[in-house]
């Protein structure tokens, strides 16, 4: 059995729809012609109450119209504050390189038996 695919309404879809409720059809008489279930059309309906028809937006992630580009000015600081952070952490890792090559040459040598005797 295939997967059930969901319906995508216009804005322009659902508020003709809820104009038509709101001229006196009836909501399940709308809702059998444009083959959709009543409690769809309440739910544009109350939406339509609260917001309008700008309200009654398409299902999915909105567009990205409000977001701009970043300008060349702001990619040149973020790479440059990228290349600074790069740099501190190699610094970071050379660091540490050598404190731990120091702990290992002033280690002790062992056995191999574990822990030493605690008495002599």
């Amino acid at each position: 059995m295939p997967p059930k695919r969901y319906r995508s309404f216009s804005r322009e879809f659902k508020e003709a729809a809820v104009r038509r409720v709101l001229a006196g059809e009836k909501v399940r008489a709308v809702a059998s012609e444009l083959q959709v279930v009543p409690k769809l059309i309440y739910h544009w309906w109350h939406r339509y109450e609260e917001g309008g028809a700008g309200a009654l937006r398409t299902a999915g992630r909105p567009a990205a119209r409000h977001r701009r580009p970043p300008d060349e000015a702001t990619s040149a600081a973020r790479i440059a504050e990228l290349e600074r952070k790069v740099g501190q952490q190699a610094l970071e890792l050379d660091f540490f390189a050598r404190a731990l090559r120091h702990l290992e040459a002033a280690a002790p040598p062992s056995d191999g038996r574990g822990a030493g005797a605690s008495s002599p």
